[in-house]
């Protein structure tokens, strides 16, 4: 991660925006880490938020800004929990940006109670509209007019022109605008097919997998910098009112903090950058890398978050000693969680476009990819009972898998019931066995429903286990 820029923030001002777009694909990421990268290079702190599930784009954010991205999602965090992620992030923020995702005012609800346009309200946050201007001529007025129109409550404080087709298609639609609309255009960048990221089947590439995202970032804060008029963005950010909400106190770690060993590499790193925060917190951290490191670190827990495993699959079997290290010390009780591409890693064997590699196997099942996703969208879990970590109430994740898990025995005992979406097998999700809890449903670790506080009760319950046997040991040794 780059180097953070020196705080410039203005008292209790925060200033914001909101990038949102008529609908999604309009190019509203790219712009988003080109202004951060701009705005950062100016030597402004800029802070960065997502709204929505999603790992990969606050990944890149977090390389445009130099600062960690944050997620902002109305199904997995309540209200005051979304004010007090961005009370506690802008502290030392000279202005922030938040992402969208979709369109502006689409949502699941019917009243738009979980939209874009919901969260930039919430949020008091002026909206930057951008505005795929592909085919469009006279017709960007009244898309204008009717979203400026459809929620006085939401100020659309400025559009951006995206994906134009030349100046003389600017010109046509910037004459447009002025004659039937008062909104302000700040920013007319033209289609540049090089500075496209590649996709993938679930979305962005990963930052921390492309070898040149950092010189990407760099040519998108260029071009963006020359087409769009950063000082009237600033101006736009400046109108947002004072934030009025008190940041909640950091938590607290009390008592011996637990060495827990994380996946972060090419293969894996899908982690909640709120989540990293707590966990830091609370426990060293101690990362290791899948592909290259031969044994685990010595420590008293492993998270696996998720990632792509089927594009590293065959660096992953390769790396035997690693594997079987990781199947031993699970086998012997050292607590675990793992997350989708975790899952998949755990699992016995991973079959993707015809070739089939061997996996850890703690998971006697066998992973195969599919074309189309399996489980995609917002879940909701209750517990089974039978969870190791004696959680009672219903839990929000979500899930975007293109894998399935198939071959697993009869008797497997899961620890949720899905209420909403696919899991494993389209009823359960969270394979158990020893100390190990590992599914297709993406949690959030904060919060009340979070995952950090009952896997880390369950290491610490291990840790002790292990203190007072030894203790019994040494003391059988010694009468």
């Amino acid at each position: 991660m780059t180097q953070q820029a020196t705080p410039t923030t203005r008292g209790a001002s925060r200033p914001r925006v909101f990038i949102s777009a008529a609908h999604k694909s309009s190019g509203k990421t790219t712009l988003t880490l080109g202004l951060a990268a701009a705005l950062t290079a100016r030597g402004l702190a800029v802070q960065t938020f997502k709204k929505g599930p999603d790992y990969i784009d606050p990944l890149w954010h977090g390389m445009a800004s130099g600062r960690r991205c944050y997620n902002l999602d109305f199904h997995m965090m309540t209200r005051d929990e979304i004010d007090a992620r961005f009370a506690v992030a802008t502290e030392t923020a000279g202005l922030s940006l938040i992402e969208g995702n979709k369109g502006l005012y689409d949502g699941l609800d019917l009243d738009g109670s979980n939209s874009n346009a919901a969260l930039a309200k919430q949020l008091r946050a002026p909206v930057v509209l951008v505005i795929d201007a592909r085919g469009m001529t006279r017709g960007v007025a009244p898309l204008i007019l009717g979203y400026q129109a459809f929620d006085p409550e939401v100020k659309i404080a400025g559009v951006i022109l995206n994906q134009l087709g030349g100046s003389r298609h600017e010109s046509k639609l910037r004459a447009v605008i002025e004659h039937y609309t008062a909104a302000q255009v700040i920013g007319a960048v033209q289609f540049e097919r090089q500075l496209q990221i590649a996709e993938r089947h679930l979305g962005l590439v990963p930052a921390n997998e492309a070898d040149a995202a950092r010189a990407r970032i760099d040519k998108l804060a260029e071009s963006v910098a020359a087409q769009v008029d950063l000082d009237a963005l600033r101006a736009i950010a400046d109108t947002a009112p004072g934030w009025t909400g008190a940041a909640r106190a950091a938590d607290v770690a009390v008592g011996v903090r637990p060495r827990i060993a994380i996946a972060q590499d090419a293969a894996f790193g899908f982690y909640y950058g709120e989540d990293l925060d707590q966990l830091a917190r609370a426990v060293d951290l101690v990362p290791f890398d899948t592909l290259r490191d031969r044994v685990l670190p010595d420590v008293d827990g492993l998270i696996i978050g998720g990632g792509f495993p089927e594009m590293f699959m065959d660096a992953l079997s390769d790396n035997a000693p690693l594997r079987a290290d990781i199947r031993r010390r699970i086998e012997a009780g050292l607590p675990a969680y793992a997350e989708c591409g975790g899952l998949m890693y755990l699992s016995r064997s991973l079959e993707y476009q015809g070739r089939r590699r061997d996996m850890v196997g703690v998971v006697p099942g066998d992973t195969r990819m599919h074309d189309r996703p399996v489980g995609r969208g917002y879940v909701r879990l209750q517990p089974t009972g039978e969870d190791r970590w004696n959680e009672t109430a219903v839990i929000p994740a979500h899930e975007f898998h293109y894998s399935s898990l198939d071959n697993l025995p009869d008797d497997t005992r899961y620890a949720y019931r899905v209420l909403r979406g696919h899991g494993i097998d389209g009823s359960h999700d969270g394979y158990q066995v020893h100390n190990l809890l590992a599914g297709y449903a993406h949690r959030r670790g904060s919060g009340a429903q979070g995952w950090i506080e009952p896997f880390l009760n369950q290491v610490r319950s291990h840790k002790s286990g292990l203190g007072a046997q030894t203790q019994s040991i040494h003391s059988r040794g010694l009468s």
